[in-house]
């Protein structure tokens, strides 16, 4: 899917991304990645776009301030996976525990 396929949701006020010039800005490219598959299962009606708004706002808030905003965006579309029913919590932890493991 291309960034001219993803039909961006309203992203203002309290969780929206950064930006530079008025252009997202990413540090990292899984933060683009975490970006386009959360705007992309939304827009395909895996769940609403203002329940992922609002578990962004939650992780941010949990945090503190103290993680990268993309580091609350990946929590947010995490719980947003599990909300939807899309794979249960387990199966999220073992993959991020096999992808830490040293190659």
């Amino acid at each position: 899917m291309t960034a001219q396929e993803i039909s961006l949701p309203p992203m203002s006020g309290q969780g929206a991304p950064p930006r530079q010039n008025g252009e997202l800005v990413f540090t990292e490219p899984w933060e683009a990645t975490a970006f386009g598959v959360a705007v992309a299962l939304s827009n395909q009606g895996t769940y609403n776009w203002e329940h992922f708004r609002q578990r962004l706002i939650k992780a941010i808030a949990d945090s503190g301030g103290c993680e990268a905003y993309y580091e609350s965006w990946a929590k947010a579309l995490e719980a947003s996976v599990i909300d939807a029913g899309i794979l249960p919590e387990q199966e999220i932890l073992d993959r991020m525990a096999a992808l830490q493991q040293p190659h």
